[in-house]
């Protein structure tokens, strides 16, 4: 009877999953760097920051939905490593998204508190995100080999 297959996972598959979801998170936040200097420096009509503000959440959100079937992927990713730090990640998006239902919900359409909201995530989220990148950067990384009895 012959051996049972065996696959390999590439190092470089496994970092790059690793940093998938932290790519996601920056990415999410992206239009608030750019929407909120407009809102405070640029003094615009009311009704046009509220557009700036849906364009500042809409891409969160979007990166919430998409974000549930990166993690299961990259989660369960035959590397722990990389498994590990998309759960890391996960754990810091899902807490940004969890406090901003909770305090939004009685913002209305108060552009301050939410320009402020935005803030406190991003300086929370973002940091910790670069951090996180370098990290698996400079991590050291080797291929795993999956058994065929595993597969």
């Amino acid at each position: 009877m012959s051996e049972p297959a065996s696959r390999t996972i590439t190092a470089l598959n496994a970092r790059k999953t690793a940093a998938l979801f932290n790519y996601g998170n920056l990415i999410a936040m992206l239009p608030g760097l750019f929407v909120i200097p407009v809102i405070f420096w640029g003094k615009p009509e009311y009704m046009t920051q509220i557009i700036m503000l849906i364009v500042m959440i809409v891409p969160m959100l979007l990166w919430f939905g998409i974000s549930i079937v990166v993690y299961i992927i990259a989660r369960h990713h035959p590397n722990a490593r990389a498994g590990h730090y998309t759960q890391l990640a996960a754990y810091r998006y899902y807490g940004i998204i969890g406090f901003i239902i909770v305090v939004g919900t009685f913002y209305g359409t108060e552009v301050f508190y939410w320009v402020v909201t935005w803030i406190i995530c991003a300086s929370i989220l973002i940091p910790w995100t670069i951090i996180d990148l370098i990290s698996i950067k400079r991590a050291e990384w080797t291929d795993t080999i999956i058994s065929g009895e595993s597969l």
